[in-house]
């Protein structure tokens, strides 16, 4: 039987893995760390997660969520470690990041049928792509060699930046002008959050403006991913454009004085041990020392130790419109196959979603099945709705996509009323209009979890 090579151990490389080695075909993992690291990558273990320590909302009502229960019924490997170390972080899923991935190293090199290699993986050329699979996850932080072989090969030139927020030390944080509490007082008051009023606020304001920033290498073209946007750049769209997005005070009364801020910034949990917190929506392109002089600007942060700071890199992604069919496999040669974050699906729980559909698709094709049910491809599941936009969108305004309702097919008013009385959904306005569609996509599958000791 053919091969099955694998270029990259992050979170869709190693969903794949897993899934295509519990089907039974040995598996060769390629993984350059540690030997080798991108700008953003620190550990050495597999699935490291970069940007944030969370997987995003664990509610119904968003398609993350949906998304995250369709992987569970899935049997995905990545969700149900994530779901073992998870943290307090209200609504979220956010996990203990280096134990997250420690975990998931072990059970990968502990696979009887998973090999991994620890080189870098520099061209396509080393593998015969007549006679054995290649499914590359090598992320969009894919080096410079792999990268300029996958431009010579496949003839694409996309990408877009992307930054990651920065962390600080728990006990560093002025706790007396500090409060914690959950927006909307979702669960137990995980976020540590640090109140401004207007007079702070603005001089923030001003100054994040005029901070510097780690300058673009001007053959690159300055295209930012909106769901990433540095905190500095969102500022620069209006000084109240914070203030609807990562500073917003909405849903948080400060006991302090009984009612919401002008703006908050909140820190959320970061590993187990609760020694570090990350600063939500802080994405940046600052220099290290605009960081430090001004993020202390936030109150109860005048004397924050960063652990981390933040930073901006190149994220890689394939012309997939033009490129994949709809299970990611390659639309003319059939032995290639792509996943995560290179394919254009954007997130954590995304780039674990297109691992295990990918993996589930070259299953098929080494098995030569053709009868087996695909639920994870039908366009009523988030899963299927994400594959379908990935392979069918415009490839000329083709962009990342996060997972999202606008994904799936559109309800009649008839057919949502149906579902409402079907599943007993009272609830009115938009929160009962996605709960709807969420009950409709995870209606497609059959109910179990995966368990890990």
């Amino acid at each position: 039987m053919k091969k099955v090579n694998i270029i990259g151990a992050g979170l869709a490389g190693s969903e794949a893995a897993y899934q295509i080695a519990e089907a039974g075909i040995p598996v060769v993992l390629y993984e350059m760390k540690p030997d080798k690291y991108s700008p953003a990558h620190k550990i050495p273990y597999f699935a490291e997660l970069v940007c944030s320590n969370s997987l995003r909302s664990n509610l119904l009502e968003n398609a993350v969520g949906v998304l995250k229960q369709e992987l569970r019924y899935q049997n995905s490997l990545i969700i149900a470690v994530a779901d073992k170390h998870q943290i307090p972080a209200g609504g979220a899923l956010a996990v203990d990041r280096t134990e997250f991935s420690r975990t998931i190293t072990n059970i990968i090199n502990e696979h009887p049928l998973i090999t991994v290699e620890h080189k870098e993986v520099k061209d396509l050329a080393k593998f015969d792509l007549e006679n054995e699979y290649v499914l590359i996850a090598s992320g969009p932080l894919t080096s410079d060699n792999l990268y300029k072989s996958l431009k010579n090969f496949l003839g694409e030139d996309l990408y877009f930046f992307d930054a990651v927020a920065p962390i600080i030390e728990y006990e560093s944080i002025d706790h007396s002008r500090t409060f914690k509490a959950s927006r909307y007082g979702k669960g137990i008051g995980e976020y540590i959050n640090c109140p401004f009023n207007k007079e702070q606020y603005e001089l923030f304001y001003q100054a994040l403006l005029a901070a510097k920033t780690v300058p673009i290498n001007e053959l690159d073209e300055f295209n930012l991913f909106q769901g990433c946007m540095p905190i500095e750049e969102i500022a620069r769209q209006g000084p109240n454009t914070l203030l609807f997005g990562p500073l917003k005070p909405i849903g948080l009364n400060d006991p302090t004085t009984g009612k919401e801020p002008y703006a908050v910034v909140q820190l959320r949990q970061d590993n187990q041990a609760a020694t570090l917190y990350n600063l939500v929506g802080f994405q940046t392109r600052l220099t290290w020392s605009e960081q430090k002089r001004v993020f202390r600007m936030i109150p109860g942060l005048e004397n924050a130790i960063f652990e981390r700071f933040g930073v901006m890199h190149r994220n890689i992604y394939y012309n997939s419109p033009n490129n994949l069919k709809l299970g990611y496999q390659h639309k003319t040669i059939n032995n290639l196959f792509f996943a995560g974050q290179i394919t254009g699906v954007e997130g954590y729980v995304e780039s674990v979603g297109s691992g295990l559909v990918a993996a589930k698709t070259l299953i098929r094709d080494y098995f030569s099945i053709q009868d087996e049910n695909t639920t994870y491809l039908n366009p009523e599941t988030i899963l299927g709705g994400l594959a379908h936009y990935v392979t069918s969108a415009e490839s000329k305004y083709f962009q990342p996509m996060n997972a999202n309702f606008g994904l799936v097919p559109a309800l009649t008013a008839t057919e949502r009323n149906q579902l409402k009385q079907k599943y007993n959904i009272s609830e009115k306005g938009r929160r009962g209009r996605r709960l709807v569609y969420a009950r409709r996509a995870l209606s497609h599958y059959p109910q179990f979890h995966l368990n890990i000791s």
